[in-house]
């Protein structure tokens, strides 16, 4: 990878933070660890907000940190600092050794399998810094918040528009002759306004847009009058009866159903037996519509990396195959523990793309709401009421009511209820209206029944 100089802010190159990682595995060395894992990171970021036209925050954030990981044989020691001054380390890496002198043995912990280390380091194209003074970010913000209460007579007021601009750059090492490291950005532009309607109904709603890079954001015009009709729309909720019916999650909501995939065949979960898909490798774990593939060194992607945060290489590979569950996500600790290999996935998985497999149904988001004909369809969900163990779930939710296809009002203050298996294994299409640059690409979702509960 081209040593370049990645944050003319910090003036730190990559070489710089890679060497600093090896004086740290040498005073490591120098203390007796047999071995040692050492990670130094930057960062800086602008944050501006508007609110009602008026600049209301100006951020700005810089972060630097070193952290380091010792082992006594079977014993490990952990510690970090945001000094970085020679002194700093050596005391960082005195600490990481006296608490690994007092913790107790773990036959699964160290570094992870030196083959699976990676070896080639391709550019992904992730850093994109986006030199944006503040006057301009103001002037961006205020265009995305205009554009949004410009949209209905009935937005009176705003909970703001903000612009983000972040870069940063990292470097690891382990005693296994392993270093490695990139530069990476993250820009984003987001939204949120208040709408008044009729006896005091007042509702908010936003939209946002993130990108590696500033030039593949969406608009914050287009931004801003998406937040304005998503809010607009929610005004003159109305109360519905308790029933079992079809339920649809918008694409932004989707992925969290895909993350509750992710979460229960992932190594801690799975070992420790807190997981609703244990012993669930090459099964039907959902319907035969679901594919999902794990793009770990997408060009440019949300969650794209060469190697994961232990140095192993990562590969993209199918992780749901027709809904038969091809692989799990595991660390070399979690892989340890369950006799297996690690896939690359210390830190979590990378870009997952999903997709149906052999559909003849209209896939668009109208399409999958005639398919539906009448149930729910859900844009918000509140609360955590999902149990990794068992797979129930139960959320707080507000949506809109659809009969023969077609929205008819919006819905609020009721709870959607099921269990993760079969609400996996009820589905019945998969959109493709995907948001494009997130770590989680899935269309809407539409499932063939579940529990609408009325609030009181």
């Amino acid at each position: 990878m081209t040593d370049i100089n990645t944050n003319q802010k910090t003036n730190y190159k990559l070489e710089d933070i890679k060497q600093m990682t090896q004086d740290v595995l040498q005073i490591a060395k120098l203390a007796g660890a047999s071995s040692a894992e050492a990670e130094v990171s930057f960062g800086t970021g602008q944050n501006v907000s508007v609110r009602m036209g008026e600049t209301e925050t100006i951020e700005y954030n810089r972060d630097k940190g070193i952290s380091v990981t010792v082992y006594f044989g079977n014993q490990k020691g952990h510690a970090s600092t945001s000094d970085l001054s020679t002194q700093a380390l050596q005391d960082t890496v005195s600490a990481a050794c006296n608490i690994a002198r007092y913790t107790a043995k773990d036959e699964f912990c160290g570094l992870a399998d030196v083959a699976l280390m990676a070896k080639e380091f391709p550019d992904l194209d992730l850093f994109h810094p986006w030199n944006l003074s503040v006057d301009e970010a103001i002037t961006i913000a205020q265009a995305c918040e205009e554009a949004a209460r410009n949209v209905d007579k009935r937005i009176t007021n705003s909970e703001g528009a903000s612009v983000s601009t972040s870069e940063g750059v990292f470097a690891y090492a382990n005693s296994h002759g392993f270093v490695g490291g990139y530069p990476t950005s993250r820009h984003g532009i987001s939204c949120s306004v208040i709408a008044e309607g009729q006896d005091d109904d007042m509702q908010r709603d936003y939209w946002y847009t993130s990108a590696r890079s500033h030039l593949d954001l969406a608009s914050p015009i287009s931004v801003g009058i998406t937040a304005g009709e998503r809010t607009v729309r929610r005004l003159g909720s109305r109360a519905i009866k308790t029933a079992q019916v079809p339920v649809m999650f918008e694409a932004s909501l989707a992925s969290g159903l895909i993350s509750s995939i992710i979460s229960a065949v992932s190594g801690g979960n799975l070992y420790r037996k807190s997981s609703f898909l244990l012993d669930s490798l090459n099964t039907q774990i959902a319907s035969p519509l679901l594919n999902i593939y794990e793009d770990a060194q997408l060009l440019r992607g949300a969650a794209s990396s060469p190697f994961d945060s232990e140095g192993v290489a990562t590969k993209s590979r199918q992780l749901v195959e027709n809904g038969v569950l091809q692989g799990y996500v595991l660390s070399s600790y979690s892989a340890k523990k369950l006799g297996m290999q690690s896939t690359g996935n210390a830190g979590g998985s990378h870009n997952l793309i999903v997709a149906a497999a052999g559909s003849s149904l209209d896939l668009s988001f109208t399409g999958l709401l005639k398919t539906m004909g009448t149930g729910l369809l859900v844009t918000e969900v509140l609360g955590h009421g999902v149990n990794m163990v068992t797979g129930d779930y139960s959320r707080g939710a507000a949506g809109f009511w659809v009969q023969n296809g077609i929205i008819v009002y919006p819905v609020e203050e009721i709870t959607i209820a099921g269990n993760l298996k079969d609400m996996l294994n009820q589905i019945v299409a998969i959109g493709n209206d995907s948001i494009k640059h997130s770590s989680k690409q899935v269309g809407s979702i539409l499932i063939e029944k579940m529990t609408i509960a009325a609030g009181d």
